[in-house]
């Protein structure tokens, strides 16, 4: 070849390479070099061997800079690549500019304000008794609203007061009489008060009742032989100083309406309804055990619906059901009209992260009964206080779950099922509301199954998108795939970073004596923990890019990249718990559901190859994972938030706070955050994340950021005006004092240390509890005895009490050589604990009390709580105990005696309602006088 052709030749070659560069997308182009560059070479030129230098022409990303004869005739090339109105408007460079952050952010938070939160405080039209004659069948949310008056206007209704024993019981058999006295055609209704005694262990603790009393009415229809009975449960005593109107009196007014309706309606249901007004569920549980083991309608329940509440007002949420019976489920879906309903309430509440029981657990436990367990949860701040008054109580939630029940009692008492439900029982379920308008719900084999394919497609979807990555891009697949090691390391570490960061804040909050700030301004959580968990998991891979940002795959593609570590994560992670058997991890599958359905879309439209196009459909697809969560994790909170009011002086409240921040975070913005990225100036947004919690801090110092606020967030207390007293083993007394002992109900008890009288002597009582059997203190319940030793004592004048409790010796006698029997009698007030060590040696074989704290080994001393009704007679009780080396000489075991007087308000001394009312009146503080007594035998 001639060297003129061999030039001619070469100059062809550069000008269609250049040629096809300038037809690249600006982001397939080569990074920007020098125009000009002198390349040294040698070539032959008519035959000589003369060096010559040439100039070569690189092109350039920017057409301006090529030369204007071959930007005029590739001028059709930049015509059809140049960006239109829209994307001028919001990319440049690739990227979306950077003033649309506050927009992206903004979006996602009006989604939040206007459609979760309404979904969550959504309630039906109330029907006042206008309506009754145009909808004679229907519940009506007045005559509820009036029931609950007339019991609320007895006051607190404690097991054995007057307005509980007589009062409460008179209000609600009048309320029955009334309704059968309009009895329709087509049912009959029969009433029963029962008056039960017994016992059954609670937790640790001996749970013991006296002549408690239960309003049990069944709604039958005429000429029935049906031995098959659907049973409806609430209780209406309260707590000491409360009046009970959301706790439970609602649900008591919500089960006479509903009984009302079923009474005069002319269409007779196919099984019996138990309707039980059990009066002793605060002290805690004994009616339900007491009509689930001795009533004689009891046999014959098969199914339940329990009504309870942790607040006032709301939607009731269904958070426990069966278990193992899915039918139950499968009657709440049909039957429903508002329904409210998740799967992870009931896993959290049946491992004990909710500070609360209710009477489910017995009719489960003692009656193998399967059953709904509903509750409302809303506005728990007044949660067992005085200020859980009717007058705050919405009519529309009587309305939103008086049409649910009466729906449901309904749907079970005419269902097949309920003949024999012991054929049906087939599983644990998984079932959830999505924003109230309907109900989801599958068995949890069906769940399994679920969770596993959508994992495994999220997994295959996003590995074909790696393998479409590295064919669009030139590089090799297993570069790629090196690459997606490194994004998911990447990505793992955000999530550590996030995560530690967000425990730290919780911790850090605490330590700076600010825990609770969000207790009355919950929007701050948002600003303290959901923005510094966004900052952590944005900024890991945003000091990535920026490191490798010569990196020859364009930054669209690397945030799909990070995305889809995102998804694998989630993915396995959702396999792992799904293998553990956590119910709840549906949530994960939703999230890899709706991230697999964007993915899906884009490859199959290629807009996953464009550099921004494909975040269009991300985020549309998003949206609605987006809506769910933020709806589910609304409710969430508004349940929890109240709940750390009373979660006790141990728990860090802002830690635990963290940890949900981090888990509903990771939820809900884990496929939202990766997109920041995509904004020019995208670290400088971030930080501004962290700036938003720095501001929040600042607000947590000032008052606003104080929890408490007097009715409406109040800080609780228990304060009992106690006197203790302590016998030798000659029976005489080593030891007597009298003061104010203070059960903290929150962290934060140092915030009154400087208003209340004498709270700067407030001691705590640890040191006794190395001395004294159950630290010395007058405990009374379960709850108090774990918490015991972060109590407070403060020396005070001498309390006004009643008839002490006292223990009678009735005999006492060697039954062998090792062992001995005590005959004793207790008699004293309505509320009374008992306390048993065994001493020097001495083993406890038998009692006359509930065997499986022998049977079980608890670990003494043993508590024994009893509390009695209408009939106060003393209570008869052995002891049997041995000492292997039968040395009777020496004591045998302690006895402690606490007595309580938690209805009698006039007991209260001077001193003690002068101290009560040094309290800020943001304070709650629930009190009566108490004793506590030891005596060795």
């Amino acid at each position: 070849m001639s060297s003129d052709a061999e030039e001619k030749e070469a100059q062809f070659s550069v000008q269609l390479l250049f040629d096809q560069l300038s037809a690249l997308r600006p982001s397939e182009r080569l990074p920007p070099i020098e125009a000009v560059q002198p390349v040294s070479g040698t070539m032959s030129v008519s035959g000589s061997d003369k060096s010559v230098r040439r100039r070569v022409i690189t092109p350039t990303s920017d057409p301006h800079n090529t030369d204007p004869l071959l930007r005029q005739r590739n001028s059709h090339l930049y015509e059809q690549n140049k960006p239109n109105g829209c994307e001028r408007a919001f990319v440049e460079y690739n990227k979306i500019k950077w003033f649309w952050a506050p927009a992206f952010f903004g979006f996602w938070l009006l989604l939040y304000v206007a459609i979760s939160i309404p979904a969550c405080h959504r309630l039906p039209r109330p029907l006042s008794i206008k309506d009754e004659a145009k909808y004679p069948d229907r519940f009506i949310a007045e005559r509820a609203e009036l029931n609950l008056q007339h019991l609320v206007a007895l006051g607190p209704r404690v097991v054995g007061s007057k307005e509980n024993e007589m009062g409460a019981v008179k209000v609600l058999s009048g309320s029955v009489q009334k309704i059968r006295s309009g009895l329709g055609s087509a049912n009959d209704i029969e009433v029963d008060v029962q008056v039960a005694s017994g016992s059954y262990v609670h937790w640790t603790m001996i749970n013991m009742y006296q002549s408690i009393q239960n309003i049990v009415v069944k709604v039958s229809p005429k000429g029935t032989n049906s031995t098959t009975y659907l049973l409806v449960n609430s209780h209406y005593d309260s707590v000491p100083g409360g009046p009970g109107a959301g706790d439970d009196g609602s649900m008591v007014a919500t089960m006479m309406e509903t009984l009302r309706v079923l009474a005069q309606s002319k269409q007779a249901l196919k099984h019996p309804v138990v309707f039980l007004f059990n009066g002793a569920e605060e002290n805690p549980l004994q009616a339900s055990h007491a009509f689930i083991t001795q009533h004689k309608w009891a046999k014959n329940c098969k199914a339940l619906i329990n009504l309870d509440s942790a607040g006032n007002g709301g939607r009731e949420i269904l958070f426990q059901s069966g278990p193992n019976h899915p039918w139950l489920m499968k009657s709440y879906r049909r039957a429903i009209k508002h329904p409210y309903a998740s799967t992870m309430a009931e896993e959290m509440f049946q491992n004990n992260f909710i500070p609360s029981d209710t009477d489910f657990r017995i009719f489960r436990d003692h009656g193998a009964v399967p059953g709904l367990d509903m509750a409302y949860q809303y506005n728990g701040y007044v949660y067992h206080t005085r200020f859980d008054r009717p007058e705050i109580f919405p009519r529309g939630s009587f309305q939103n779950t008086g049409d649910n029940l009466l729906a449901l009692v309904r749907e079970i008492a005419n269902s097949q099922e309920l003949e024999d439900t012991s054929k049906h029982a087939e599983g644990h379920t998984v079932y959830f509301d999505v924003m109230g308008w309907f109900l989801v719900f599958y068995t949890e084999t069906e769940g399994i199954i679920l969770n596993v394919i959508v994992s495994l497609v999220a997994i295959g979807t996003c590995l074909y998108a790696f393998k479409l990555m590295a064919s669009n891009s030139g590089i090799k697949l297993e570069k790629i795939f090196k690459r997606v090691m490194h994004t998911f390391v990447v990505q793992l570490f955000a999530v550590i970073t996030a995560v530690t960061l967000t425990v730290f804040l919780g911790w850090f909050m605490d330590l700076v004596h600010l825990p609770m700030s969000w207790f009355t301004h919950s929007w701050l959580i948002l600003g303290l923990y959901f923005t510094t968990f966004i900052f952590g998991l944005a900024i890991v891979p945003a000091l990535y890019y920026h490191y490798t940002q010569h990196d020859k795959l364009p930054i669209g593609q690397r945030v799909q990249m990070l995305l889809h570590c995102h998804c694998l994560f989630l993915a396995i992670f959702t396999i792992v718990l799904t293998i553990c058997g956590v119910r709840s991890v549906f949530v994960l599958m939703l999230s890899c559901l709706f991230y697999t359905m964007a993915l899906i879309i884009n490859l199959a439209t290629k807009l996953h190859s464009k550099d921004v196009a494909w975040v269009i459909p991300h985020i549309i697809c998003g949206v609605p994972p987006f809506v769910f969560f933020a709806y589910f994790s609304h409710g969430f909170f508004l349940t929890f938030i109240p709940m750390f009011g009373r979660f006790g002086e141990n728990v860090n409240p802002d830690l635990v706070v963290a940890v949900f921040s981090i888990a509903v975070g990771l939820l809900t913005c884990g496929f939202i955050v990766p997109v920041l990225h995509l904004f020019r100036k995208s670290k400088t947004i971030i930080c501004a994340l962290l700036a938003i919690t720095f501001v929040c801090v600042i607000i947590a110092i000032t008052p606003m950021g104080f929890p408490y606020r007097p009715e409406t967030s109040v800080q609780r207390f228990s304060v009992l005006h106690a006197k203790r007293t302590f016998h030798d083993a000659d029976n005489k007394v080593r030891r007597q004092e009298s003061g104010y002992f203070i059960m903290p109900q929150d962290r934060r008890t140092y915030s009154v240390k400087h208003d209340v009288i004498n709270m700067t002597l407030a001691q705590k009582i640890g040191d006794d509890c190395q001395k004294e059997m159950m630290c010395g203190l007058p405990l009374y319940n379960q709850r108090w005895h774990k918490t015991r030793q972060n109590t407070l004592w403060i020396p005070a004048s001498e309390p006004l009490l009643g008839s002490v409790p006292a223990v009678k010796v009735i005999s006492k006698k060697q039954v062998s050589p090792s062992k001995i029997r005590y005959e004793l009698q207790l008699s004293g007030p309505d509320h009374m604990a008992l306390f048993i060590q065994p001493l020097n040696g001495a083993i406890m074989k038998d009692w006359s009390f509930h065997q499986a704290p022998l049977r079980l080994s608890f670990q003494p001393p043993y508590f024994i709580y009893f509390s009695w009704g209408v009939n106060g007679d003393p209570l008869k009780f052995w002891l049997e105990l041995e000492k292997p080396k039968g040395d009777f000489k020496t004591p045998t075991f302690e006895l402690g005696l606490g007595g309580h007087w938690t209805h009698h308000k006039e007991m209260l001394t001077p001193d003690f309602e002068k101290f009560l009312d040094s309290f800020p009146k943001y304070v709650d503080a629930t009190a009566w006088p108490a004793s506590y007594e030891t005596w060795i035998y």
